[in-house]
């Protein structure tokens, strides 16, 4: 699995270049071109009307209750797990401290 980090990611979270300073749609058109599931912590991304999923290979949007490194870490680790068993491609995570919600853009319509 390849991820690309957004400008607000901590620099722990991956091994990756960050895509600092880029415009959302910048970053969201680098990440499918390259075919890479972008990790963020920018709600922009979360509205799959303006972003959709089944354009690229997923989205995780992480919502710490505190945006620092330690709490995203956590959240991260809690995708990590998830994704041993669920599918991320075509697909919007949005992971916070109590629940993992999934969702595909056909789900925008309902």
């Amino acid at each position: 699995m390849r991820c690309k980090l957004d400008e607000n990611m901590p620099l722990d979270a991956a091994e990756l270049l960050r895509q600092a300073g880029a415009r959302d749609e910048r970053v969201i058109t680098v990440c499918r071109s390259e075919g890479r599931i972008l990790l963020t912590l920018d709600l922009d991304f979360a509205d799959i009307r303006v972003y959709p999923s089944a354009e690229g290979p997923g989205v995780i949007v992480f919502r710490p209750r505190e945006p620092n490194a330690e709490q995203v870490l956590r959240l991260l680790a809690r995708a990590l797990h998830v994704l041993a068993t669920e599918p991320i491609e075509r697909r919007l995570w949005i992971v916070e401290e109590a629940r993992i919600r999934i969702r595909r853009s056909d789900d925008a319509a309902t």
